[in-house]
């Protein structure tokens, strides 16, 4: 179907807000090109569900293509307009079923030489956007914080070795400062920048007791339930004799009322995400420190926080993973060594995520090990590359952090 006979009944289907989106767009979606059309469709339809500063770049983008002129538009998307699309691509439901279309799409482009072009496009799109319409300034600087539990600090694995060069190395942080410390500054910052989805807590066990309507909390542990579910559908489509990518589909249709959500996270945004990271993330349904990197990276990218707290917890062996995906586990067996060095990567990713974010060079970073004393601090008021050898409470290295020089 082309383009310009889309109507707003074709619509239906979306969710509420979505179809408001979609409906009141309806003359500058006729004039998006069929390259590009779908992809905006594939975030618009999903709009109910995502978070406040998703929404905010879908709304600058229309806005932004709206206010062009017909020659202008024209100009904008001329690139996209160019690729070649199969008859096949132009007769699928593209309206109703955009994630699918995007997925035949990206593998038209590589089967037919087209994706280098394609991928400039959207880089010089995505650069005139933002150039255009840039994001709002955010009203302090970013907090990361990134936690490793002690239960997992007792080898001799050198720590922080890549943080390090960019940051203070403390090796002596005071043993009183506790986890809770840390839980405080996320509600304390909740309540000093109140904004929905602006402040993380994500735990790699148990969730900690940091709470409130403005804190977004994810447990790997009280995922248990859904996590048993998914991998009993992965099971399933498995035994089916389905491939990869007949699982990829089906892990990315999966609805939260399929694995029990509602009794878990009483949040339709936090719950959709938390099914995301679950069903995009390798490995993130068996490995607890996976879950918590792919958790930060995606929050991070998607809800661009001004605070987030990743405590990582001991993962178990790939052995125990293996029982586990077969359905023969009966009592995980964990890996503290292993866990210890995947939390040690996953700290340095997400310090490596949060400098992607706007305000980067203002933001503030910790990496912790209180089982090992040891501490790394990244920001403006902390030179890179240097050691500090005197005993240090981490109240101190908190209100360095979060200081502007």
């Amino acid at each position: 179907m082309p383009v310009q006979q889309i109507r707003g009944e074709q619509f239906h289907n979306y969710p509420p807000q979505a179809q408001h989106v979609a409906t009141a767009n309806i003359t500058l979606l006729q004039q998006l090109p069929l390259a590009f059309l779908p992809l905006l469709l594939r975030e618009i339809i999903v709009y109910d569900w995502k978070f406040p500063a998703e929404r905010d770049e879908i709304d600058r983008q229309v806005r932004y293509l709206g206010s062009l002129t017909p020659d202008q538009l024209s100009s904008v998307m001329s690139s996209f307009a160019k690729l070649n699309l199969s008859a096949d691509l132009q007769a699928m439901d593209w309206v109703g079923a955009p994630v699918r279309f995007s997925e035949k799409l990206s593998a038209y482009l590589w089967a037919t030489h087209q994706i280098d072009d394609f991928s400039r496009s959207a880089e010089e799109y995505i650069k005139v956007f933002n150039t255009a319409v840039p994001e709002p300034v955010i009203p302090a600087p970013r907090l990361g914080i990134a936690v490793i539990a002690e239960e997992i600090s007792r080898t001799n694995y050198p720590l922080f070795r890549k943080l390090r060069r960019k940051g203070v190395y403390f090796d002596h942080v005071d043993p009183g400062s506790n986890y809770k410390l840390l839980l405080d500054t996320v509600t304390a910052r909740a309540k000093l920048y109140p904004s929905p989805y602006a402040h993380w807590c994500i735990e790699g066990a148990e969730q900690g007791t940091a709470n409130g309507s403005l804190i977004a909390a994810v447990a790997y542990d009280s995922l248990q339930p859904v996590r048993k579910q998914l991998i009993h559908k992965m099971q399933q489509v498995s035994a089916s004799q389905g491939g990869p990518e007949i699982l990829r589909t089906r892990l990315a249709e999966t609805e939260p009322s399929e694995l029990g959500m509602k009794h878990v996270i009483d949040d339709p945004v936090l719950s959709r995400f938390a099914i995301r990271v679950l069903t995009e993330g390798s490995g993130t349904q068996i490995y607890s420190t996976t879950f918590v990197q792919w958790t930060a990276r995606e929050a991070l990218r998607r809800a661009r926080p001004l605070t987030i707290l990743a405590k990582f917890a001991a993962r178990q062996t790939e052995e125990s993973a293996d029982e586990e995906l077969s359905g023969m586990q009966q009592h995980p067996v964990l890996d503290p060594a292993g866990s210890l060095v995947d939390a040690d990567m996953g700290a340095y990713y997400t310090w490596i995520n949060l400098q992607r974010l706007p305000g980067a060079d203002q933001s503030g970073f910790i990496a912790w090990a209180p089982g090992r004393r040891e501490a790394v601090a990244i920001g403006p008021s902390f030179a890179p590359g240097t050691q500090s050898q005197s005993i240090v409470s981490m109240v101190e290295i908190l209100r360095q952090a979060q200081s502007i020089t």
